[in-house]
């Protein structure tokens, strides 16, 4: 048996929990969802990295399907709305393939009944729009974790990729991680700075996550995330959930994105836009300037590198499919993820520790974060704190 028959047969026990794909922003921006428009039932090829069918050829059995909006909107709060809207609709779609989760419970329930688990994730505290109620609306809506920031800066906390202001967490932007805490929705730390991850480290009393983030020693992007951030997940039982993104793994394309993304502003469109016109002009782009290429090595390289320092338990997987124009060799869509786990048994992970990787960690951490919500539900109330009484 080769190492990817091996990896195939551990994916139909312990399949991938992928923390974060961006199938329902790349449904907004080429189809304005309509889900007829782009049937995920079949091959998508030609426009996503997602689809039922490379779904399940990946081993895929939960998806945290992102309800990202960019941080420039003028109108965040509906448009993430409608952004849960188009997951529902999905799931409405296609119930012999995907099942909606809530609960560590239903994510093992899906599993057993051979469907792909899908949960939700808010990229951005913009989503909330400085609103303790409206993070609760998103909670109640079915929304898991939040990421703190994106690309910018929120009011109350510091993204990795923008200037420093709070200097981590403002006070609103700890009772922020403590009214997650208490709903049961995972913080998740994946975009911001590291200033910020060690503040909401010590303020939360759940574990938190990082989304879709890779090592900093290992590929020096303020998206990464440092060791010593790592070093403290065993403590707080959490996870950092690694990304295939080039421009986040392999440290000689972090210098040619810098070029890409000023192309694609000079021709008028947003450095993250992955429409079929902006990947044109991304495409035109690389025919003259070759793009450095990651590998699945490449990516398991930033595993053995967290496994040393944070341990097997606090590691997972979130690929950030259909949020990035470019992906490695071999995790070019949903389909690869067997190539990693082969690539990680020819480097002798055990398969425990594989089963650990793809599928144990993430479901504890969301049932870890439920019994600590289950505690603080019985003895606080939710929090009725604004941003202007706290920060001032």
């Amino acid at each position: 048996m080769t190492s990817l028959d091996e990896a195939r047969s551990l994916l139909r026990e312990f399949p991938v929990v992928d923390g974060h794909n961006d199938l329902p922003w790349a449904l907004r921006e080429q189809v304005a969802y309509d889900l007829t428009a782009r049937d995920i039932a079949g091959h998508q090829n030609a426009h996503l990295h997602t689809d039922l069918p490379r779904l399940r050829e990946g081993g895929v059995g939960a998806q945290y399907w992102s309800v990202y909006v960019r941080s420039d909107l003028p109108d965040a709060v509906p448009a993430t709305l409608e952004q849960i809207d188009c997951v529902t609709r999905l799931i409405e779609r296609y119930p012999d393939a995907l099942a909606p989760a809530l609960t560590a419970a239903d994510m093992e329930a899906a599993r057993a009944s051979g469907r792909i688990a899908s949960l939700m994730g808010a990229e951005g505290g913009h989503s909330i729009a400085n609103s303790l109620g409206t993070l609760r609306g998103l909670y109640a809506l079915g929304v898991r974790y939040m990421t703190l920031t994106h690309n910018d800066n929120v009011d109350w906390a510091d993204s990795a990729t923008d200037e420093p202001k709070a200097g981590g967490l403002t006070a609103f932007g700890r009772e922020v991680v403590r009214e997650m805490n208490r709903l049961g929705m995972l913080v998740d730390l994946s975009h911001v700075a590291a200033t910020t991850m060690r503040d909401a480290l010590d303020a939360s009393s759940a574990p938190v996550i990082f989304s879709h983030s890779s090592s900093r020693a290992v590929c020096d992007h303020p998206r990464n995330v440092p060791d010593d951030v790592l070093e403290r997940l065993p403590a707080n039982g959490g996870m950092a959930m690694v990304t295939f993104v080039p421009k986040f793994v392999l440290q000689a394309a972090v210098d040619w994105t810098v070029a890409a993304d000023e192309n694609m502003r000079a021709h008028g469109f947003h450095h993250l836009d992955t429409t079929e016109a902006g990947m044109k002009v991304h495409r035109a782009f690389e025919e003259t300037h070759p793009r450095p290429i990651a590998t699945v090595s490449t990516v398991a390289d930033h595993l053995d590198h967290m496994r040393e320092v944070a341990g097997i338990d606090h590691l997972g997987i979130g690929g950030d499919y259909d949020g990035t124009p470019f992906t490695p060799d071999g995790l070019n869509d949903v389909s690869g993820y067997p190539n990693l786990i082969a690539e990680l048994l020819d480097r002798g992970w055990s398969k425990p520790d594989l089963a650990k990787l793809t599928w144990q960690n993430a479901v504890r951490a969301l049932g870890a974060a439920e019994d600590v919500s289950r505690g603080l539900r019985a003895t606080r109330p939710a929090s009725t704190a604004t941003i202007e009484s706290l920060d001032g």
